[in-house]
Parts: C-alpha cells; sequence; structure tokens
C-alpha cells in the first residue's frame, strides 16, 4: 500500500464552520529510582473478561502491524510510534462516531463492535497500566480539550469519563487560539517528561477548532539484565549494502548473559526483560541485512508462534545505543487505510458523522499527528509519543548463540502478560 505521509503545511482550510481535533499523546522515558505510590483513579472494568481484554488488544496490535505496513515503504529510515497510544484516542473517537464513519473506523482499528465488551476492556487495560508498586513506572491518561461554551452530550462525556477517565476541560480555540494550542501542549510536555514539546506547532489549531482529546502513556524503567557501559565500544552498523556507520555499540558476553532467545534459518528473536518482569523488548533481527523480506511477513500469528519458542540461555548479545525522534501526520495514512469519511466535512455528501459527540453532524477529524521519541542505552529505555488528529556455561558445551544486532533490524515493547504491543519501531541507521 502506497503510504503518502505529507508533512502538515499549517495552512488549515477555514471554509467550515465547525472542525475537530483529536490528539492522542504518548511518553515512554527511563527512569531509575523507586515507583511513586500515589492512589491512581480506577476506570470502570467491571464488566470485563479476560477473553474481551484479549480481543482489545487484538486489536491494538493488528493495527500496529497494518500501520506499520502502511508507512514502512515510504518512510526510508527508522520507525517510531505508539499503537497503544493511537489506539486508544480513536477509540474516544469513535464513540462518537455513527453510521459509515463509525463502520470505517472500525474496520481500520478493529475494535470489538459490541460497546460493553469494548469500554469495560479498553477500562481493564488502562487500570493494569496504571498499577501501583511496580520495580518501574508506567501510567496512561486522557483528558478532553472543549471550545467553552460547545456543548457535548452528557452521554459522549459520561462514557469518555466512566471508561477512559478523561474529564473535559474548557479552552478558548475560537478566541485565544494560541493560548489553548499552549496550554494543551503545556499538558503534552508534563505527561511525557518533557520529552514532547511543541506537539501541536503554531497554525496546526485555529478558531474552528472544537475539541482535542489527548491520551498519554508513560513508562521508566530498567533492563533486568543491564549492559556495562565499559562494555560498550565502537563499532560498525551495516545501514545497507552500500552504507556503513560507526555506532556505540552495547555488550553482554558475561556468564550471567542469560536470555530468552529463539531462532530460524531467517531470524534471530531476542528478548530483553525490564525490571519487574511485566514489561519486555522484543528484538527481530534477520540472519541477511535485507529486512524485507522480516517486514513482509511480519504477521501476529508468526508474532505468537516466535514468542512461544523463546527460552531463556546463555547469549553474547551486541545491541547498539541507539536515540532518535520521529513526528508522522497521519491524516493520510488512515484516508488510505479505509476511513477516509472521518476526515469529510459534513458539507460534503457523504460526510462524517461524529452526532455521538455534540447532537449535531458539524464535526469532522481535522489533524492526527504523532510524534515519538526513543533512547536504548546500557542502563534501560527512554522514549515518548504524541499523537494529534487537530506509545551461559561456563564448561565446555553447546556453541554459545551470538545474537549481533549490527544490521537493520525491528524492535518492540509490549506487556507480558497480555502480549499488548505498547511501542513497534525500525531500526536502520542508529545514528540518525
Amino acid at each position: 500500500m502506497e503510504l503518502g505521509t505529507e508533512l502538515y503545511n499549517g495552512s488549515l482550510k477555514r471554509e467550515f464552520t465547525i472542525e475537530i481535533v483529536i490528539t492522542i499523546i504518548v511518553g515512554l522515558s527511563m527512569f531509575l529510582q523507586g515507583c511513586v505510590n500515589e492512589s491512581v483513579p480506577r476506570a470502570n472494568d467491571s464488566g470485563a473478561t479476560s477473553e474481551s481484554i484479549i480481543s482489545v488488544v487484538n486489536a491494538s496490535n493488528q493495527f500496529a502491524l497494518d500501520f506499520y505496513f502502511n508507512i514502512k515503504d515510504d518512510e526510508k529510515g527508522n520507525i517510531f510510534y505508539s499503537p497503544y497510544s493511537i489506539s486508544t484516542a480513536l477509540a474516544m473517537t469513535y464513540e462518537g462516531a455513527r453510521g459509515k464513519t463509525a463502520d470505517e473506523i472500525q474496520s481500520v482499528f478493529h475494535f470489538p463492535k459490541d460497546d460493553a465488551t469494548r469500554r469495560s476492556s479498553v477500562a481493564a487495560i488502562y487500570n493494569g497500566l496504571n498499577k501501583k508498586d511496580a520495580k518501574y513506572r508506567l501510567h496512561t491518561a486522557n483528558a478532553l480539550w472543549v471550545q467553552k461554551g460547545y456543548q457535548l452530550l452528557n452521554g459522549y462525556t459520561d462514557t469518555i469519563e466512566k471508561y477512559y477517565l478523561g474529564k473535559a476541560t474548557n479552552v478558548d480555540f475560537a478566541g485565544a487560539t494560541e493560548h489553548a494550542r499552549q496550554t494543551i501542549n503545556n499538558w503534552v510536555e508534563d505527561k511525557t517528561d518533557n520529552k514532547i514539546k511543541d506537539l501541536f506547532p503554531q497554525g496546526s489549531l485555529n478558531s474552528l477548532t472544537r475539541l482535542v482529546l489527548t491520551n498519554a502513556i508513560y513508562f521508566k524503567g530498567i533492563w533486568v539484565k543491564e549492559f556495562a557501559k565499559s562494555e560498550t565500544g565502537e563499532e560498525d552498523f551495516r545501514v545497507s549494502k552500500d552504507q556503513t556507520v560507526k555506532v556505540p555499540m552495547m555488550r553482554r558476553a558475561d556468564n550471567e548473559a542469560k536470555f530468552n532467545y529463539a531462532e530460524t534459518e531467517e531470524l534471530q528473536i531476542l528478548e530483553m526483560l525490564y525490571e519487574g518482569g511485566d514489561l519486555s523488548m522484543l528484538v527481530l533481527l534477520p540472519r541477511s541485512d535485507d529486512l524485507r523480506p522480516l517486514e513482509d511477513s511480519l504477521t501476529l500469528k508468526k508474532l505468537n508462534e516466535w514468542e512461544n519458542e523463546l527460552k531463556e540461555q546463555r547469549l553474547d548479545v551486541y545491541m547498539p545505543r541507539f536515540t532518535f525522534e520521529r513526528k508522522y501526520f497521519l491524516n493520510e495514512n488512515l484516508k488510505e487505510m479505509g476511513m477516509p469519511l472521518a476526515f469529510t466535512p459534513p458539507g460534503m455528501s457523504p460526510g462524517a458523522d461524529f452526532s455521538g459527540i455534540a447532537g449535531d453532524k458539524e464535526l469532522f477529524i481535522q489533524l492526527v499527528v504523532h510524534q515519538a521519541f526513543v533512547d536504548v542505552n546500557e542502563e534501560g529505555t527512554e522514549a515518548a509519543a504524541a499523537t494529534g488528529v487537530s506509545v551461559g556455561i561456563v564448561s565446555v558445551g553447546p556453541q554459545i548463540p551470538i545474537f549481533r544486532a549490527d544490521h537493520p533490524f525491528i524492535f518492540i515493547i509490549q506487556e507480558k502478560e497480555t502480549g499488548n504491543i505498547l511501542f513497534l519501531g525500525r531500526v536502520i541507521n542508529p545514528t540518525k
């Protein structure tokens, strides 16, 4: 599928009276201290079951791969985004969609159609991510930003508050657009430990904006098996057959270097756990330097098969230290993936139908933007993302496998128990 990711040019069309902007904010950041033990409010997950939760996780994970397929060819370099955050924000949007608009969003994001199943399961996942007393910090938050004097339906705001814990705050897009933009951007910075700045650039919101939805996910953790900085050295990384760059290559080759590992004829799979054991990074390293066969064949079924093959064993691990940031404007992506109607002004026929939000058919999605940052180092992982629509043996024995990530690879940050993909990325050039 052709991507067509277009950079937002700051010139929004103004001939329609009302537009909707939805923002998805994600943050992930390294943290080497203790957890915060404050009381955490809980969303209403009373109707959730293990099966319904898995159905929502599978929906988000399927979107994760669908979106990757949509952008992989047009994005020539590194990739990083949070499918969990995008899905959560669009789930809040879906709550107010009706008719064919709702059908298209559901098709792209694979949401369970039954309201009770979807809402209670989203709430259960929210509560699971916000659990207390973990050895890492991980929390997610939702909010609504509404034009003052613009009335949303009580049923819509009640649903968002009950199942997503998203409370509404009034701002003045119409009379003080810049102040409203800064207010939302400050919220983003606060929820992402100041990693995502200026998510909404000047001109991205205007006097016609009526609603911004925000979701934030924040994670801080360290490796169970940290890398010693003294072992990191400069080595070659093969970007392509024609290009090699020098990178700081982390190394674990001691007797305690035991990791979950599996391999096939085409692929090596490494899992590195974060403290607490609830989250991990899965690294998919093709044996050849060409990442395309792996990208083209990646499915949830294969991911599950590979993870089921993982076994702890002594391993020599070479992993590049890398930091990069990416920003995506997603309007065209989501249209290509099957939901163009949501972006179609209601004045056209047919137009978007978000009548479940405010009771009329005047709203449509104005802008979707996603920004992400990741830093993988010897101690653990630091990352942030945001989306806007306006996350050994000592004795002689078998030969010890060597996992040397010195060429392009895919990495996934996930919840161990549910398999929920929180972040997904591709490393083509660790120096960019």
